[in-house]
This record gives structure tokens, C-alpha cells and sequence, in this order.
């Protein structure tokens, strides 16, 4: 069998470049490009998203939606790394690690929705707490989130490393309408009742992301405590490869949290603070938004849907 031809619709911006650089030197399939003057043209686009076995689009939402609908060829499996999907049935949500048997429906999925950066951290936090019934689903949550400016996409990059960007902000929070547009994905995901506050933000950095959720323990059932909640997460990764959760040691160990500590890799760390005198708990996530949060989950999901071809 000849090694499937993998085309990246979008090749050209921030995860479409990431996706390039982690699969350079693959020799267990063959990337597909198209020229320049070529990638714009819908013709060229129709024939090259019909022709290989598996697409990537990393495009804008719209575009997205259009090169799915371009796609006649049944045989055609998609990845598809924006928003456009998240939420949408028939969709089969890319986050291998978030429940039992998710890695197997990744694995023979036609229609794959890469999840969003944010999204993954709050999920990996929150949808395994849910499951066991640990933290009830009606939780008013908060959940704030810093993230690399590269979250902002090439114009972000280009604007933040240009010379002169020294007058960019060097923090700035965002969403302040409350209304991002990952927030649906979050609750649908995570299981939540409610739509959670979501509140995120980007720092002077290139990449990486420090997403938090705190709780109040007296809002929880009798006899949860931080170690509960780790152990749970601990239980529920157990044997995950790219999800690790600190032990309750190392993270009384800790006193600060660097949102590059992951970058590069497709790696995500879950902590569990606990003040149990206060009642207190923060859980957190660190991951790399360009790894875990885009390209990184995106070739994951490639590796598992390229063992069914």
C-alpha cells in the first residue's frame, strides 16, 4: 500500500506552517502542497482536497465550512483545525485523551474538529471531575486563561515581532463582550450546565498557555478535598503519552507556573493547588497553544486516523 497523500488547505498560516515542520521527514506518507498562485484558485483547491486520503484545513471558519463542501470524494477524511465544526453534529471532537474509546473514534472518524487551544486545557481540567460526579455540573465556573500572542494567528505574530512592537501592550485581556467564541465549545465538551465566564488574555510571549479554573470546596459534595481531585485526573490520564498530572508533592513544591514550560511539544501538565484551611482549590493547565492546543493535536489525530487507512 502506498503511503496516503495528506493535503493541508491553509498551509500557509500559523498551524498550517507548525503542521509542515512536525511531519517534515515523514516517510510513512506524502505531504501535498499547492504553488503559490495556486491556493486561492477553487479549482486547484476542489482537485487537491478530492484527491488525497486525508485533509487538514487550516483556514478561517468560513473558508473551512467552503472547502468541506468542496469535497465530493466520499473516501475523503478531513481534520479540520478551525472552529467551524466544534460544536456541530457529525463532527467527531479530536481530543484522543478526553474520555474512553475517544482515540478509537478519532481513529475511524471521516470528520475530525480539532479542538481549540483553550478549550483542550479547561476540558482536560474539568470534563474527567464532571464524569465522576466530583464537581456538579451546574459549578458556576470561571475560568481565566493566558495565552502565547501567536493564539492571535499571523497577523498577531507579524504585529508583536515587526519592529516597533515595543508599543504593543504587554499583557492584554480580551473577550471582555463575554462572548468568545470558544465558550459554547467549552460547556458542550466539558458537559457543563451553564456557560462558564471564560476570560482569557495574551501575554508578550510567543507561545504557550497557563489556563486556570478555581473551586470552592464548599460548593462541592462532603469530603472533596485538592487530593480527590488530583487523584481523579491522576486515574482518568493514567497511560496518556501527551497528558501528565503533577502529584500533590509537586505541586506544593511549585510557586509559580511558566506557560512556556511545554512549548514545542504536544504535551499537556495538570496541577491540582489545594488550600484545604481556606476551602480552596486551583486547577490549572499548562500546554503549548501552537503544540497541544493546534498543530501538535492535529497530527496526533493524523497518526491515530492514518492506522485505519
Amino acid at each position: 500500500m502506498s503511503a496516503p497523500l495528506v493535503f493541508i488547505d491553509g498551509d500557509q498560516g500559523t498551524t498550517g506552517l507548525q503542521i509542515h515542520e512536525r511531519l517534515r521527514g515523514r516517510t510513512d506518507l506524502q505531504l501535498v502542497t499547492l504553488a503559490a498562485a495556486e491556493r486561492k484558485n477553487p479549482q486547484h483547491r476542489a482537485q487537491a482536497l478530492n484527491a488525497c486520503d486525508i485533509a487538514i484545513l487550516c483556514l478561517p471558519d468560513a473558508a473551512a465550512r467552503e472547502a468541506v463542501s468542496m469535497i465530493a470524494n466520499p473516501a475523503v477524511r478531513v481534520i479540520d483545525a478551525s472552529s467551524a465544526h466544534r460544536t456541530q453534529d457529525g463532527w467527531t471532537y479530536g481530543f484522543p485523551e478526553m474520555t474512553q474509546g475517544q482515540a478509537e473514534r478519532i481513529a475511524g472518524a471521516h470528520r475530525v474538529t480539532n479542538p481549540g487551544c483553550y478549550p483542550t486545557g479547561a476540558i482536560g481540567l474539568l470534563r474527567p471531575l464532571l464524569q465522576a460526579g466530583l464537581v456538579p455540573r451546574d459549578y458556576p465556573f470561571g475560568i481565566q486563561a493566558v495565552s502565547g500572542y501567536s493564539g492571535g494567528g499571523r497577523a498577531a505574530v507579524e504585529a508583536h515581532e515587526k519592529p516597533g512592537a515595543s508599543q504593543i501592550l504587554p499583557f492584554q485581556t480580551y473577550g471582555l463582550a463575554l462572548s468568545h467564541k470558544h465558550t459554547p465549545e467549552i460547556q458542550q465538551h466539558a458537559g457543563l450546565a451553564h456557560r462558564p465566564l471564560f476570560v482569557p488574555a495574551y501575554g508578550a510571549f510567543r507561545q504557550g498557555i497557563v489556563l486556570t479554573v478555581p473551586l470552592e470546596l464548599r460548593l462541592l459534595a462532603a469530603g472533596v478535598d485538592g487530593a480527590t481531585l488530583r487523584d481523579c485526573l491522576a486515574r482518568h490520564y493514567a497511560g496518556a503519552t501527551h497528558v501528565q498530572v503533577t502529584s500533590l508533592e509537586e505541586s506544593r513544591a511549585l510557586s509559580h507556573l511558566d506557560p512556556q514550560a511545554l512549548n514545542d511539544t504536544n504535551d499537556m501538565r495538570l496541577t491540582v493547588f489545594a488550600n484545604e484551611e481556606h476551602g480552596q482549590v486551583l486547577l490549572a493547565a499548562v500546554f503549548d497553544n501552537l503544540g497541544k492546543g493546534a498543530s501538535g493535536a492535529a497530527v496526533q489525530n493524523l497518526n491515530l486516523m492514518i492506522e485505519r487507512l
